[in-house]
């Protein structure tokens, strides 16, 4: 059986390891923060001290991680997996970064036999909980074969979009619509309400519908119970969102919506709002209309 390691254990990145864990790989743990390698070494993981610890020790090491810079730097920085990675390691990252950076790994990587799998998620808490994340992949179809019996562990749906990069561009054009769904949910809800009619009807009305989408159903009613708690912090989707227009513009791509709809997620963040749900951009409609949802 393939030796796991997982290297960020966040909101999302536990959820994963635990699964992972579950499907009964031997798995390697490492993490910045100690309380959760802990969590999982009581559940029966193995702990590791550095990246290149995790790295030394098993077929296949995975990355969750905030941005692009910290891939970089776990992946190829000093006591990175770079420093102890033999050939034939497949390394695989469930983090949400440039599709360029992507790539640029998966070069250097190769250099020392290593496969490289861009492989972000989405899903959320909820899918990360339940092993159901969606799972967008770039990179070599034979090392992909090779760990599609862990990916099945943590996801119902494994893609293979193309080569390195692939499942980075995928991500973006995700986080595209689900910006545009969050933010159209919050409209929908203040316009409702501010016209006088109740907006849970509202909802009840249109879900099943041509407006029926994975938001719809499942946002409204945490939010309509004054749930405002992550799911996929704010922050989160704004930097992804940056990533979208960065990566447009090396494209000369014109996203006018995007653009909007990030300029609302930075203003959420500077409200105060970025460890909210990403739902939670709901206030600065709420704002901007002078009324809030439920009063």
């Amino acid at each position: 059986m393939l030796k796991i390691g997982y290297i960020g254990l966040g909101l999302m990145g536990k959820s994963i390891a635990r699964n992972i864990l579950k499907a009964g790989f031997p798995l390697v743990v490492h993490n910045r923060s100690r309380a959760a390698v802990d969590e999982l070494v009581a559940e029966g993981a193995l702990a590791a001290q550095s990246a290149a610890e995790v790295a030394e020790q098993v077929d296949v090491v995975f990355t969750n991680l905030p941005d692009s810079p910290d891939v970089e730097k776990v992946v190829l920085g000093k006591g990175g997996i770079m420093d102890t990675a033999k050939s034939g390691l497949v390394y695989i990252d469930n983090s949400t970064i440039k599709p360029v950076t992507a790539r640029a790994i998966a070069g250097q990587l190769a250099e020392k036999g290593v496969f490289a799998l861009d492989a972000p998620v989405s899903g959320g808490d909820i899918g990360a909980k339940n092993g159901t994340l969606t799972i967008m992949v770039g990179g070599d179809a034979s090392a992909l074969e090779k760990v599609m019996p862990v990916l099945l562990a943590m996801g119902k749906t494994v893609t293979h979009v193309g080569a390195a990069g692939a499942g980075q561009v995928a991500k973006a054009a995700n986080q595209i619509m689900v910006a545009a769904q969050m933010v159209a949910m919050g409209e929908l809800l203040i316009f409702s309400q501010k016209a006088g009619v109740d907006p849970k009807k509202v909802v009840d009305a249109i879900k099943g519908g041509a407006a029926q989408c994975w938001t719809l159903d499942v946002k409204p009613p945490r939010l309509f119970a004054g749930n405002r708690g992550p799911g996929f912090k704010a922050h989160m989707q704004a930097k992804d969102l940056n990533i979208v227009l960065e990566t447009a513009r090396e494209y000369g791509v014109p996203l006018p919506a995007t653009a909007g709809n990030a300029q609302l997620f930075s203003a959420m963040l500077q409200m105060g709002m970025g460890e909210l749900d990403n739902s939670g951009v709901l206030a600065v409609i709420e704002a901007l209309a002078g009324v809030k949802l439920n009063e």
